[in-house]
């Protein structure tokens, strides 16, 4: 594998228009909207900036929260009032005052609406998703806080929290999540994922878990799968309400049914009803576009269909080395749009030019972007007919359009194309079954293939003809290759 190729497949993304009217529907976004326009002189907060307990039942009032939003009664109102509020806060939709004296009893700090908020109303699309990043990283740093579900145990003797009592370790838990939202991110992304988007929860946390080379999971590995379900499913729940996934949560009643010392099930040992009920998780576009962000701050190779559309052809077949197919098609056709159809052919024959170890590869991504334009490339084509290197694919794309007067290749450029066309394909996907037909029909179509090809002047030969030997079920033909991978070394003295 080339350690050119990217980190991970390229996603497409929703438009900036679209994902910033994503955002603003988003539900905890949208209170945080809500309360920064409520804000004012007469709002009352705390030294943290959250807002004080008496002015909560206002606050929660005004979001008119229900049941349909998961609030069952007041104390739940009045929770997620303060996490609109904090949102609010902390992404500038709300400017905080200090009180003058911070230690005076009754001392109160107040609030009013940020710069921010002005955004929302006059803002670009990418000045909403601005916004929005820094109402995920609030919601990210909730979703890996500590669960304080019994104060008493973790107070100490000076009645402040005892951090090392927690056991909980912010760094760990954050590169938790972070690697979580990764696997989700790849599984979204990759073509073999699924094919709705929904992962089953039992997957998701199998996959930070379970080794790649274990066999059946130990009681123990199955155990720690199933606290990191638990975990996850905690975490979706904060993550859902700023509109990064869509989440099934885990059935509670399912999950009273396990015995106490039984662990959760691996995702491949439930019927597909069962998983379900496990808990599933999907990625929103908004979602792949924070994810995607954050990958990108962190450093990673995360590209996005589109990209490449102002790029020359150079960097172009370059980076769509390997792409997956309807990605590397996607990408393509941004980038045609972008120029007349003579000249993009003639930019993609120029950059596809070359004998080092890539070559073969931009042809093949070359000669699939000439499939995509029409007949007034016709002259830029004929242009490369006489070309070693691109006269081969050059009579491809004319006999494919029916194109007349169409030269008949010399049979040396025959056998180039040939070797040509293998090496690209090892390069991009190895020695597959599809590599092995190729192989099988090239032997058997041209009489003496074997013998002519380790006479091929082309840098990629030997190692074709060696693939050949591995690939070709018939051992005769198999030997026979092989043998010609030796002359063509001994040919070049490699």
């Amino acid at each position: 594998m080339s350690e050119d190729r990217p980190t991970l497949p390229p996603v497409r993304l929703h438009s900036d228009a679209e994902l910033a009217r994503d955002a603003l529907a988003a539900p905890l976004f949208a209170r945080a909207v809500t309360l920064a326009r409520w804000a004012s002189p007469d709002t009352r907060v705390g030294a943290g900036g959250e807002l004080v307990e008496e002015q909560l039942p206002d606050a929660a009032a005004l979001l008119k929260l229900g049941p349909a939003d998961g609030v069952e009664d007041d104390e739940d109102a009045a929770a997620y009032a303060s996490e609109a509020w904090r949102t609010a806060v902390d992404t500038g939709l709300v400017d905080i005052t200090d009180p003058e004296d911070p230690e005076a009893e009754g001392a109160y700090g107040t609030a009013a609406p940020g710069e921010a908020l002005a955004v929302i109303a006059g803002g670009s699309p990418q000045d909403v998703l601005g916004l929005w990043l820094e109402a995920f990283e609030t919601a990210f740093a909730d979703a890996t806080a500590p669960v304080l579900d019994d104060l008493g145990a973790i107070l100490g003797e000076d009645g402040e929290l005892d951090f090392e009592a927690l056991d909980w370790d912010p760094q760990q838990e954050a590169e938790f999540l972070e690697a979580v939202l990764g696997n989700l991110y790849l599984l979204t992304v990759s073509e073999g994922g699924p094919e709705d988007g929904w992962v089953p929860l039992p997957a998701l946390a199998a996959s930070m878990i379970v080794p790649d080379d274990m066999g059946e999971p130990t009681d123990d590995v199955l155990e720690q799968v199933s606290d990191a379900m638990m975990r996850l499913d905690d975490q979706f729940r904060v993550l859902e309400p700023v509109g990064l996934v869509a989440y099934r949560p885990v059935d509670e009643a399912l999950m009273a049914e396990e015995s106490a010392d039984t662990p959760a099930a691996a995702a491949e040992e439930l019927d597909e009803d069962d998983v379900a009920r496990y808990g599933m998780v999907r990625l929103n576009p908004l979602g792949l576009y924070g994810v995607r962000a954050r990958m990108l701050e962190a450093g990673v190779d995360a590209p996005a269909v589109g990209d490449l559309a102002d790029k020359g052809a150079d960097v172009l077949l370059d980076s769509l080395a390997y792409y997956p197919e309807q990605a590397g098609r996607a990408e393509l056709e941004q980038w045609l749009a972008r120029r007349e159809p003579a000249a993009a052919a003639e930019e993609l024959l120029s950059a596809a030019r070359g004998e080092d170890p890539g070559a073969p590869l931009r042809r093949l991504r070359c000669q699939e972007g000439l499939l995509l334009v029409d007949a007034s490339a016709e002259p830029a084509v004929r242009a490369v007919l006489d070309d070693r290197e691109l006269g081969g694919l050059a009579r491809v794309w004319l006999a494919e359009r029916g194109a007349a007067d169409v030269p008949v290749p010399p049979e040396e450029m025959v056998f180039w194309l040939a070797v040509d066309t293998i090496a690209a394909q090892l390069d991009a996907d190895g020695e597959t079954p599809e590599l092995e037909e190729l192989v099988v029909g090239l032997v058997g179509q041209h009489t003496g293939f074997l013998d002519s090809a380790w006479r091929v002047d082309h840098p990629a030969t030997a190692a074709v003809l060696d693939a050949m030997g591995r690939l070709h079920p018939e051992k005769k033909i198999a030997k026979e290759a092989k043998k010609a991978a030796f002359k063509a070394r001994s040919r070049t003295g490699a």
